[in-house]
């Protein structure tokens, strides 16, 4: 697809930017387009698709047959006001939430939207804390947290265990082997009832600050906190993005994703997508893994969709298999308008292999573009709605925003106000008043800085987390984000990622997750290339804040049960290093393994 349409105002919003200088130093940025008008409450979306196209494709998911079970947008409000009433019949206490601990599904999507529907906040905990452990200690303290209404799971023999040793007494719905857990109720019992008059109320009761959701922040530091998500928040969100993305009001998006619904990436950002849009949204059973990223590249394939969502390392694991079957990739890239990556950093080799692939199975490049923000933003602050010739930059800001810029040491801290920043934490009045300032603005903790401070309408280019920087013995800063992106992409394709060490050492030092393509390698030419690479980056130039020393490649892959890498699939940088704090010792101690730049 020629990149001409992007120079089209009619299908994307040109950049534009306000730049108001603060006395500091600092500085707010903000989009001069005021936000329109948006939806009172989810519900609303679901009741205007399933009135103006209910024949239209809306979900599918593959059955375990290789068949697809797939809902129109009628079928789907007909089968959310069933469960709706069937919630509405149990009584639930108010205010408590539904609480779900299994996978993406159309089950898990047709109650949470019933939820929603009639004013029950859902909240969607990812699946790892019963799934990869049996210690649920974690999922066992979430619960108590929430003190849900009911809570939902997929699957009896593989969240039951979970389930019945935390001490719920709420009602519990499983979707197969319901009959194994005392007391259970089975999922397909509830679209049975008849949808009666209790639910138009309940959906016309609505206000757009009641709590629509919570989601919970990765816990890497500790219990996960509790994020209340309003109506008000998702939907004004999906509004600024259709002003920046205007071709979602002429062309449905059609997507492939398996990202999950228990983080703002696939779900407020995704799946609200496809909601507010009137699209299609097809749940990948794939992710991206060895033995699994098949799956996602099959239904790639078969499926074809408009935007391809997905973090760098999905887009990492995908592309050698793309690169080796070009009739593959010319079917997944066939109608592709957007391939868009968040959740962390691209790398710029990445970047350019995606391309290289797009010119060849269709002879031009593909539109790659981010966003930026977080759980507590619903998600998007900013969008790259332009033609981006290299990675790096999250965009510019969104309509109905302000993104203030804070001199912070050597950075420029990010912080955030309107009408999309959640409004506290869940029960923890102490945390929310810690995450805003005194004018009302969001310490989000990253950082960034102007791609062009004369035209700020080019962007913000991210540069890093305020606290995951670190000071060098030599008293030199070190921003751990940005040089791990510049640090895979030197290493490409030998690394899957890296973790940076150096905190009150004298020099920087990386472990090294080797690739597929490293696997392959006698240990000695791995070592030797390695080292290669650190010795290009230091002639390069940027001073040793910039050039990794020492890296030492690490046998035992990233474990999701010990919090090292995420189910979105990116690294969690201070739990490699608690957890390996034995090998950063000996990356600095030397000897057999360490890889030395000289």
């Amino acid at each position: 697809m020629p990149l001409d349409w992007l120079d089209d105002p009619s299908l994307m919003a040109p950049p534009r930017a306000v730049r108001v200088p603060l006395e500091d130093g600092g500085f707010v940025l903000r989009s001069p387009e005021a936000l329109g008008p948006y939806a009172r409450c989810i519900g609303e979306w679901l009741e205007h698709w399933a009135a103006r196209t209910p024949d239209a494709p809306a979900f599918a998911e593959r059955r375990p047959d290789g068949t697809w079970e797939r809902l129109d947008w009628r079928t789907t409000r007909e089968r959310v006001g069933r469960i709706a009433q069937a919630l509405l019949d149990l009584q639930l206490p108010p205010g408590a939430p539904v609480v779900v601990l299994s996978d993406n599904s159309l089950e898990h999507l047709l109650l949470t939207l019933a939820a929603m529907h009639v004013g029950i906040p859902v909240c969607t905990v990812s699946s790892a804390y019963c799934r990869l452990t049996k210690d649920y200690g974690k999922v066992h303290g979430i619960l108590d947290a929430l003190a849900p209404a009911l809570v939902y799971a997929s699957d009896a023999a593989v969240y039951g265990a979970a389930v019945a040793s935390s001490g719920l007494k709420c009602p519990v719905v499983f979707g197969r082997g319901a009959e194994t857990q005392p007391g259970a109720l089975l999922f397909s019992a509830l679209p049975e009832k008849k949808e009666g008059p209790g639910v138009r109320q309940a959906y016309e009761a609505i206000t757009p600050d009641m709590h629509a959701k919570y989601l919970l922040t990765s816990g890497s530091t500790g219990q996960p906190k509790v994020v209340v998500n309003t109506h008000r928040m998702l939907c004004a969100n999906q509004q600024m993005i259709a002003q920046a993305w205007r071709f979602l009001d002429r062309e449905k998006p059609v997507l492939v994703d398996w990202l999950p619904w228990s983080h703002t990436f696939g779900a407020n950002h995704n799946l609200h997508m496809v909601l507010r849009n009137g699209g299609t949204l097809v749940i990948d059973e794939g992710r991206p893994a060895p033995g699994l990223i098949e799956k996602t590249l099959a239904n790639l394939a078969e499926v074809q969709p408009t935007i391809w969502f997905n973090v760098p390392r999905g887009f990492d694991v995908a592309l050698p298999l793309l690169e080796a079957d070009p009739e593959l990739a010319r079917k997944v890239f066939a109608r592709l308008r957007v391939i868009f990556y968040a959740g962390a950093a691209l790398p710029q080799a990445t970047w350019e292999r995606l391309q290289a692939l797009a010119r060849k199975v269709r002879g031009d490049g593909v539109w790659l573009t981010t966003s930026w923000g977080s759980t507590e933003t619903s998600p998007a602050i900013t969008s790259a709605h332009w033609r981006l010739e290299r990675a790096g930059v999250i965009g510019g800001v969104l309509p109905g925003l302000e993104l203030k810029f804070v001199p912070n040491g050597e950075k420029l801290e990010l912080r955030v106000r309107g009408v999309s920043i959640f409004p506290g934490y869940r029960n923890a009045p102490h945390l929310t008043a810690q995450a805003f300032d005194a004018e009302g603005y969001y310490c989000i903790g990253d950082a960034g800085f102007l791609a062009d401070e004369a035209h700020p309408e080019q962007g913000v280019v991210f540069n890093g987390r305020v606290a995951e920087d670190f000071k060098l013995t030599t008293g030199t800063w070190v921003s751990v984000g940005t040089l791990r992106v510049k640090v895979v992409s030197a290493l490409a394709p030998l690394a899957q990622d890296v973790v940076v060490t150096g905190h009150d050492r004298r020099e920087i030092g990386v472990l090294v997750f080797p690739s597929p393509a490293a696997a392959g390698l006698p240990p000695q030419e791995l070592a030797s290339r390695i080292a290669a690479a650190l010795r290009k980056l230091r002639d390069e130039g940027g001073g040793s804040s910039q050039c990794p020393a020492r890296a030492l490649v690490l046998a035992e892959p990233p474990s999701a049960d010990a919090g090292e890498i995420t189910d979105k699939g990116y690294i969690n940088q201070r739990a490699v290093l608690q957890r390996r704090a034995a090998g950063v010792e000996r990356l600095y101690a030397g000897g057999e393994g360490v890889i030395v730049a000289d």
